[in-house]
């Protein structure tokens, strides 16, 4: 006799009677039926994507009544071991291994990409499944310009746990910070004027992407402590600044944040120069530093425009970012958007609101910005004894990367060459400068995809080669530190 049946494949009602024995005995009988799932699949009795035993078989099974049968059905989904679809009933979660194409002979301290280790890949296949049967009408159309309507009230609602206050027609969802930053570079400002102001660095691919629409982009030199004022007062003052990209938190490449008088004084200065400010808050969520608000908080002009990702943190095939428009820009915003790809997925954009919603994105940022920041603090031990006449460093209280300065410019063809050689993979930051062939002493060390003991052994590496580089050819008392 058939229990249930599936497209795929047939389970008969004598399979689900042998599997291993309940791990504990004196049990509540929803938490007798959760320990009789879980068998079921450690036994393969049921395999990944098949349909479970129906609420109406568990209760006679168990001698319970329905509502006990859905109670511990909600429990395993709320863990992400099952998940429902409407009117049809509960699967099994896909687990696949998560298998490091990297590797495990070198140290990657050039990746930003996220560490599948850490990451819940179960979790979004989850809401990706719920979602292809949710809104799986919207996915046979073009949808909203401006997003997922459900998307866009739950990108409200979480946008404020960073302090950023705003009416839901004022968020626009592109893919990825890079398209809007590329349509607000083609936009005309009511300002009327032309040219970008970068920091110098700044992210490459930035600079890769206006440079590539023709934008005119002038830099203002960024170090570890930020930016002049002076020197930024001045530019606002004689050039013809449009708008102002910045990086204020965990800023790449130099790992840096600026302070919150400085961002009071950043705006003050736009405000009075009439310039508006793209503020690239892409990792809010690992900040351990909760009165460091954004400076779209601080704005009263409507002069900032706010650009928050969601690839970094989650999976960066998913490609969504949300833009925080003031109310002047948006309709010719919609219009650029249209031009250059009609919508954002609708299946990427469903993911993202379950994901927000039903809590999953608060739990795994609080995992993520625990573990980021022990890897910090251990960086921060190892490199506490350095000579910063060597190799001054900026490690952040957390984030995904540190930085470190030579005191003399750095041949990266030599150095990067060397490191392969000792299998250890670094950035080449020279593209983050605006000016080519320009003489640079900064390192981007990405602590991403490395453990405890790849982050000693590397570090170490990369400090005794710079002592070396700056001893020679004296003799040495110590070469290494350990």
């Amino acid at each position: 006799m058939k229990v249930w049946k599936n497209p795929v494949h047939v389970v008969d009602a004598e399979d689900l009677d042998v599997a291993k024995p309940l791990r504990r005995t004196v049990l509540s009988k929803y938490s007798l039926i959760i320990d009789y799932i879980r068998n079921l699949s450690e036994e393969e009795k049921i395999k990944t994507g098949q349909k479970l035993p129906s609420v109406r078989l568990l209760a006679d099974k168990f001698q319970c009544s329905t509502l006990t049968a859905v109670r511990a059905y909600k429990e395993l989904e709320q863990e992400h071991f099952i998940y429902s679809v409407p009117k049809s009933g509960y699967y099994l979660v896909s687990k696949h291994e998560k298998k490091e194409d990297l590797s495990k002979s070198s140290i990657y301290f050039s990746t930003v990409l996220p560490d599948i280790r850490v990451f819940s890949y179960d979790e979004i296949h989850h809401c990706l499944n719920q979602v292809m049967e949710r809104d799986r009408m919207q996915l046979f159309s073009y949808g909203e310009i401006r997003g997922l309507s459900s998307l866009i009230e739950t990108l409200m609602r979480h946008l404020q746990d960073y302090q950023i206050f705003c009416k839901s027609n004022q968020i626009v969802v592109t893919s990825g910070v890079q398209q809007a930053v590329n349509i607000l570079a083609n936009l005309q400002f009511p300002n009327g004027k032309n040219t970008i102001l970068m920091e110098n660095p700044t992210y490459d691919r930035m600079i890769k992407n206006l440079q590539l629409y023709s934008a005119r982009t002038i830099g203002i030199n960024r170090d570890f402590n930020g930016i002049d004022l002076g020197a930024l007062e001045k530019i606002f003052r004689e050039e013809d600044i449009k708008c102002f990209y910045m990086v204020p938190r965990f800023h790449d490449p130099t790992g840096g944040t600026y302070s919150m008088d400085q961002k009071k004084e950043i705006l003050r200065l736009a405000q009075k120069y009439d310039v508006y400010i793209l503020e690239d808050d892409y990792f809010p969520d690992l900040d351990t530093n909760t009165r460091n608000d954004p400076i779209y908080s601080l704005d009263n002009t409507n002069r900032v425009i706010y650009l928050k990702t969601f690839s970094k943190i989650l999976l960066p095939d998913l490609r969504i970012a949300a833009v925080v428009l003031p109310e002047i820009l948006i309709p010719q915003f919609l219009k650029y958007k249209q031009c250059t790809d009609i919508r954002t997925s609708v299946l990427r954009q469903g993911a993202l609101d379950l994901y927000i919603s039903n809590g999953m994105f608060k739990r795994s940022v609080t995992r993520l910005r625990n573990i980021y920041k022990d890897r910090m603090d251990y960086l921060k031990d190892i490199c506490s004894s350095f000579d910063s006449e060597i190799l001054d460093v900026n490690i952040p209280d957390t984030g995904f990367f540190l930085s470190m300065r030579s005191s003399k410019p750095i041949d990266y063809d030599i150095m990067l060459s060397k490191f392969k050689k000792d299998d250890i993979i670094i950035k080449d930051i020279r593209e983050s400068y605006l000016q080519k062939n320009q003489a640079v002493d900064l390192l981007k060390i990405s602590i991403c995809k490395t453990d405890n003991s790849q982050i000693k052994e590397g570090i170490l590496k990369i400090y005794n080669y710079f002592l070396n580089q700056r001893t020679l050819p004296a003799k040495r008392s110590k070469d290494y530190v350990t």
